[in-house]
């Protein structure tokens, strides 16, 4: 019961509050020179303003287009029940207050197409967290759907290679003492004119002998 009379009660004064701003609102208007209906669609237009820029916070949330409006509204509605109120002569109303009153319609049509037809500033919705999978079953079907890989045989062990038996050698050739008398004085001569040895090969280039003979000769110069 105590909850039905509370309601009631704002209902109330919020018909009073209501009807004393639509009083000075009409009253304003007509004073600035919008006689007949026009004087009364002026405080219909500033509270429909109100209520739609309010409706516009509650549905989609703070928005500065809608507090702005809010704003405007307000301070309309309040400025009517200040001008009304003796501030000013309402049998001489100043210019600036009748071109404010004039130019009302086209501000309040703004507003409503505004807050009516206009997107809202809509908060983007944060990023969803990402899925932490365990690796493990991910594991599982890559496995699943990896081909089987066929076995490889081991190639059977080579065996070892056989050792080469090495070349028989071959025995030195016989020099005859002629020729080995003769390869000395070869040898002692280059030894005199070069002051060296004489080596195999220059043995055989001056004495015209085959490889092997040559080495058997200085073999026996040595």
């Amino acid at each position: 019961m105590s909850s039905r009379l509370r309601i009631d009660a704002v209902l109330v004064q919020a018909v009073i509050a209501g009807a004393l701003s639509f009083a000075h609102l009409h009253d304003l208007a007509a004073a600035a020179g919008q006689d007949g209906w026009k004087a009364w669609a002026y405080p219909v237009s500033v509270d429909l303003l109100l209520v739609a820029a309010w409706r516009r916070l509650r549905t989609d949330g703070p928005s500065r287009m809608a507090w702005c409006w809010f704003v405007i509204a307000l301070i309309a509605s309040l400025g009517a029940n200040v001008a009304t109120a003796g501030l000013f002569d309402l049998g001489n109303v100043p210019a600036w207050l009748r071109i404010l009153v004039a130019a009302w319609p086209a501000l309040a049509f703004m507003g409503g197409t505004l807050l009516a037809h206009s997107a809202g500033d809509q908060v983007p919705d944060p990023p969803a967290p990402a899925l932490l999978l365990d690796p493990e079953p991910a594991t599982e079907v890559e496995e699943l759907d990896a081909p089987p890989v066929p076995a490889v045989e081991e190639a059977p062990a080579l065996p070892a290679p056989e050792p080469v038996a090495a070349p028989p050698a071959v025995p030195a050739p016989p020099v005859p003492a002629a020729l080995v008398d003769h390869a000395r004085k070869v040898a002692d001569d280059h030894q005199a004119r070069t002051g060296a040895p004489i080596d195999s090969d220059t043995l055989r280039a001056r004495l015209g002998v085959p490889p092997q003979l040559a080495d058997a000769i200085a073999a026996q110069l040595t």
